[in-house]
């Protein structure tokens, strides 16, 4: 499974970057609205430049026409662009003449295991189901990551499955157990992934061991 960082920050994603873990990128406009000051194109340019994988950058229209004028304009700007879609029949219809362009989306706001279905149909290169969001609402939204690896495995579809809306490192682990992928992840996420107080522990009573060496030396 590949990780990629859900955040439109750009030392965040230089800093993860410099990890090796990270694959690719994922925002939206409410990630982007908090990088203030930088115009989204400049950065989605700025984020493509930092890392080699997928960058998803969403549209903000809403009808199909529009979806896919921004869409093209965004996929001129770097060769890893990934168009963001919401999901919806207007969104259905924007992958289906961008997939017939070679331009990559990514359906977004997926909430069942249908809409990821009708998306990859549609020729959908990434879906997202938005699993921290159903589990808000008393959902196990990991079922649908699941659902809906299976059924792209069973049919053979190419679409692949990015976990998102991931709250903590646990929804990591279910999405990898649920063959997801991809999983996108928050930056205090995907810290608290590497962190475990056993490990800290350990790297204090080497360094007091190390010390007291030195001492009687």
């Amino acid at each position: 499974m590949q990780l990629f960082l859900d955040t439109a920050n750009l030392s965040e994603i230089e800093e993860a970057a410099s990890w090796g873990v990270i694959s690719g990128v994922t925002t939206n406009p409410t990630l982007v609205a908090k990088e203030k000051g930088m115009e989204f194109s400049a950065l989605v340019q700025k984020i493509t430049a930092l890392v080699d994988g997928p960058v998803s950058a969403e549209v903000i229209a809403i009808d199909a026409a529009g979806m896919v004028k921004e869409a093209r304009t965004l996929a001129a700007l770097a060769k890893n662009v990934v168009i963001k879609i919401p999901m919806g029949t207007e969104g259905l219809q924007a992958v289906k003449v961008l997939s017939s362009e070679n331009i990559a989306t990514n359906v977004t706001l997926v909430f069942s295991p249908q809409q990821g279905l009708l998306a990859a149909l549609a020729g959908a290169t990434y879906v997202s189901p938005f699993a921290g969001r159903l589990d808000d609402i008393g959902h196990d939204g990991l079922d649908v990551v699941a659902d809906l690896v299976e059924i792209f495995e069973s049919y053979g579809m190419d679409t692949q499955v990015i976990a998102a809306s991931i709250r903590h490192p646990l929804h990591v682990l279910e999405s990898a157990r649920a063959g997801a992928h991809i999983a996108t992840v928050p930056f205090g996420v995907l810290k608290r992934m590497a962190d475990h107080p056993l490990t800290e522990q350990g790297i204090q009573r080497f360094l007091a061991d190390w010390e007291s060496i030195q001492t009687k030396g």
